[in-house]
């Protein structure tokens, strides 16, 4: 299935639902799809052809989806670039994708303007914003002079690649995953129910459209018919106020917007009761964190999606039902524990926890998480050797580790890189982290592994306390240990004000171990 058909028949179905509601602008299905035939039209005339790659770099707005339906119907491959990019990170993507038409917000302009001219580089920029840009074409200039001439089907089969989605380079400079129609088309006839026109939905998009939970939130969207709220950038008062104004339904959120909801101090003035279903993932959710959400949004279906760039976003899901704390002591303790997990692999992929040898090992043995089906990438752009490196047998190893319970749901472990390796023991930082993030005095923790002569690598923490709140290092250890074992027990900590954190919430290990690898023994 190409994904321009979710556009198609939604629009076919739903022609005057509205499809996207943006700064109290609202966009129908109809007007949805004959803009981005009008866009079609202008990126033929200006030379876009099946293969080429268009680059968008634009925070949230009606145009990146615009664009990236357009560039379906030409076969053409849509490249979302992270808005946050530094020029270095900027220079790279562009280098690697090669793209013959870049759309950029007016506000970048200084930004194109270097990694052009450093990078020599020839480039079409469309500017996004109004004000014209020398050397650019206007979006605005360009959509009023175009019209409807031509309705564009598509021959893309569903294995070509119809979005080029950049890793989050959390351990290095970012790789660009090659995901095809059929790694969305796969999951949405899957899990998603198609558009019914009896059943309308709004739904609350806060997370960024180059982020592949961003991007198949939003597909689905336009798949199922829902009208998409769209927030430029997550901000936990603009949130509340728009679920507020929007009876918004539904929402994905990754643990820190959920955190920074909850612990907002006028969350309580809002009206939230229409939210239906909040999905979370991108990063390990804190215990104590889901637990006050449960407890403070009880109307609320909470699911926890674990996926990845590479596996066109979830393929495990912990369900709603296993977010319900209710029943006997020893099931609510069950449920407890199983709120560390990330559920059950769901229906359209097979993952299971392999060895270095690739088989399956057994029920609480930890491994590498790996999976298998239609819908994980074709592989790295332009990088034969790290998509290799990914496959074994067809299996996609995803880097994480983890374990299956007797009842198959799995926990995970931390990523392979992270792994602190003490005197032949492999330690698990995520184990820690979720000890300690769920101590009274503490806010944030991440745990490294520092390099040591005799024992290769001891546990240091990097703690940051709650506001008001203090702990001694000995009384901190002290407590943990009671949780731990001696040897995953830190050794060093040390406090600090604030962790370094990509978009989405999820800790720089990198930064962390560049400025606090220096031994023990000389704190």
């Amino acid at each position: 299935m190409n994904t321009n058909e979710f556009l198609e028949i939604s629009s076919t179905i739903v022609p005057e639902r509205t499809a996207i509601t943006f700064d109290d602008n609202q966009i129908s299905f109809q007007e949805l799809r004959v803009t981005a035939d009008r866009l079609a039209n202008v990126l033929v005339k200006l030379g876009v052809k099946p293969g080429d790659r268009v680059a968008m770099l634009d925070v949230n707005s009606p145009q990146v989806l615009v664009t990236y339906f357009a560039c379906a119907k030409l076969d053409a491959i849509f490249v979302p670039l992270n808005y946050r990019a530094k020029e270095n990170e900027l220079s790279h993507m562009l280098t690697l994708a090669r793209p013959s038409i870049i759309f950029a917000e007016n506000r970048y302009a200084g930004l194109i303007h270097k990694v052009t001219q450093n990078g020599g580089r020839t480039l079409k920029v469309i500017g996004i914003g109004g004000s014209d840009k020398e050397g650019w074409f206007s979006y605005e200039r360009l959509m009023k002079h175009s019209v409807q001439e031509h309705t564009f089907t598509p021959t893309g089969q569903g294995r070509d690649t119809t979005i080029l989605l950049f890793t989050s380079g959390t351990t290095g400079f970012p790789k660009a995953v090659m995901l095809s129609h059929d790694s969305f088309s796969s999951y949405m006839l899957s899990s998603v129910d198609p558009v019914d026109p009896d059943i309308e939905e709004n739904n609350l998009l806060c997370l960024p459209l180059y982020h592949i939970a961003g991007l198949q939130a939003s597909l689905a969207g336009i798949y199922a018919g829902r009208n998409l709220v769209m927030m430029r950038q997550f901000e936990p008062l603009e949130w509340m106020k728009l679920v507020e104004k929007n009876r918004v339904q539904r929402s994905g959120l990754v643990p820190t917007m959920l955190k920074q909801i909850l612990d907002h101090p006028r969350f309580c003035e809002f009206d939230l009761s229409s939210l239906k279903v909040i999905s979370y993932g991108a990063a390990p959710m804190p215990t104590i964190v889901i637990k006050t959400a449960i407890k403070r949004l009880p109307r609320v279906s909470f699911i926890n999606a674990f996926g990845q760039t590479e596996t066109a976003s979830t393929i495990t899901m912990l369900s709603p039902k296993d977010h319900v704390l209710e029943g006997s002591k020893q099931e609510i303790e069950k449920k407890l524990i199983r709120l560390q997990s990330v559920g059950k692999p769901l229906p359209d992929i097979e993952v299971k926890i392999l060895d270095a040898n690739g088989e399956e090992v057994s029920w609480g043995v930890t491994g590498e998480v790996a999976c298998r089906g239609p819908r994980l990438m074709s592989g790295y752009w332009d990088d034969k050797e790290a998509t290799q490196s990914a496959f074994q047998n067809g299996w996609l190893f995803t880097g994480d580790l983890g374990y299956k319970d007797q009842d198959g749901y799995i926990y995970l472990s931390g990523r392979s890189k992270d792994f602190i390796k003490r005197g032949g023991e492999m330690i698990s930082p995520e184990e820690i982290e979720r000890i300690l993030v769920n101590h009274p005095e503490v806010d944030n923790a991440a745990v490294i592994g520092v390099p040591d002569e005799e024992w290769g690598e001891r546990v240091r923490a990097l703690i940051v306390l709650r506001p008001g709140k203090y702990i001694s290092r000995t009384s901190l250890i002290r407590d943990i240990h009671c949780k731990l074992a001696s040897f995953k027990t830190p050794e060093s900590i040390i406090f600090v004000d604030c962790l370094p954190h990509n978009h989405l919430g999820k800790i720089l290990k990198r930064e962390l171990r560049q400025k606090y690898s220096y031994p023990i023994e000389s704190e």
